[in-house]
C-alpha cells in the first residue's frame, strides 16, 4: 500500500471484482465544485461590465448565452425600448438572470 497526496479532495473508486461494476460515491454536485471548468455558470462581473460596455449590442445576452434570436430582437428594438436594458442589469445583480 503506498500513500498518496493531492492539494484537493479525492474521492476513489472501489472495484467489485465479482459483477466487475464500479461504485462511486461522487455526486455531480461534488464534482462541478471540484472541476471549476464543469460548472456552466457565468462570472456575473463580466456580465455586468459587457451590460454597460456594449449593452446596446447585446453582448451580456450573448455572454450569458441567450437565444440569438432574443438577442438580436433586443438590438432591433435598442434593448426592448430600454425597459429590459434596466430589468437585465437589475437581474444580473441580484444573480436572478437564467444562465448566471
Amino acid at each position: 500500500m503506498s500513500a498518496s497526496y493531492a492539494s484537493f479532495p479525492v474521492k476513489r473508486a472501489t472495484v467489485n471484482n465479482i459483477e466487475n461494476s464500479v461504485s462511486t460515491d461522487i455526486s455531480e454536485d461534488e464534482i462541478a465544485e471540484a472541476i471549476p471548468a464543469a460548472s456552466s455558470g457565468k462570472d456575473k462581473w463580466v456580465a455586468a461590465a459587457l451590460w454597460f460596455v456594449l449593452g446596446g449590442f447585446a453582448a451580456h445576452r450573448w455572454y450569458i448565452g441567450s437565444p440569438w434570436y432574443w438577442n438580436v430582437l433586443y438590438i432591433i428594438t435598442f434593448g426592448f425600448f430600454i425597459v429590459g436594458h434596466i430589468i437585465d442589469i437589475v437581474q444580473i445583480l441580484t444573480d436572478s438572470y437564467p444562465g448566471l
